[in-house]
């Protein structure tokens, strides 16, 4: 492994789902006993508001009971601890235990962190656009949940290709690789030489585009990946 400077990480639900955290979409096309369709469109929230806000008020409510877990941690200690260019955490994940690592390990997340389909605990107004924090309950009314739904936008794709364009070591943890434009970030990382790896429970549907595959519980080959990466910087 040649000299790393910057690094991407891009998270998907399999590294949340060792917290506790339900995975977002099952076989059946079911997310949380919903179809999708009804929670994550904007025609869902303009046709039933009170059913979204009360699907998305459940999903906030759990965040209180579960925890960052060791595959977390170990990102938010190579942020803080990475002795050459920048770590970036590119996450499809909504919930907030990349921040709460990050922050338990002193660092300022957002100088590391882009969630890029946005942010449970953050609410959007629905006429100005204006973002704040939420961590109670919503009502109907002018206020949504600063939530990407399919049909839209994700959110800082400028920065993240940019990013990405940028980097020595792109790593992608626990995705399923089928979701765009996530799954294209692997191609746009060798585009540019960087060396690509997969970190996954099993392989994922773009794993032949990986230089590099590490297969296993998140909360047990992350970690271990880290302490590989720290150990090739020169930091044990």
């Amino acid at each position: 492994m040649v000299q790393l400077q910057n690094i991407v990480i891009l998270t998907g639900a399999g590294i949340s789902a060792e917290s506790g955290l339900q995975t977002f979409r099952a076989s059946d096309g079911l997310w949380c006993e919903h179809r999708v369709e009804d929670v994550a469109t904007p025609e869902g929230f303009a046709r039933d508001p009170g059913l979204v806000h009360r699907f998305y008020n459940m999903r906030r409510a759990q965040l209180r009971e579960v925890e960052p877990n060791a595959a977390h941690h170990a990102l938010a200690e190579l942020c803080r601890d990475w002795p050459h260019g920048t770590v970036t955490l590119v996450t499809q994940n909504v919930d907030d235990l990349h921040g709460r690592a990050l922050r338990d390990a002193g660092v300022v997340a957002e100088e590391h962190l882009i969630h890029m389909h946005g942010e449970l605990c953050k609410m959007r107004h629905s006429v100005t656009g204006e973002v704040r924090d939420c961590h109670d309950a919503l009502q109907p009314g002018d206020w949504r949940p600063h939530i990407v739904w399919f049909g839209e936008m994700p959110f800082e794709m400028d920065r993240i290709i940019d990013r990405v364009h940028e980097c020595d070591l792109f790593i992608s943890i626990g995705t399923s690789g089928n979701v765009y434009p996530a799954a294209g970030f692997v191609a746009e990382a060798r585009g540019v030489g960087a060396h690509t790896v997969e970190l996954n429970l099993e392989p994922s549907q773009g794993a032949t585009l990986f230089a590099e595959h590490r297969y296993g519980p998140a909360t047990e080959i992350v970690p271990t990946y880290v302490r590989l990466l720290m150990e090739h910087a020169g930091k044990t």
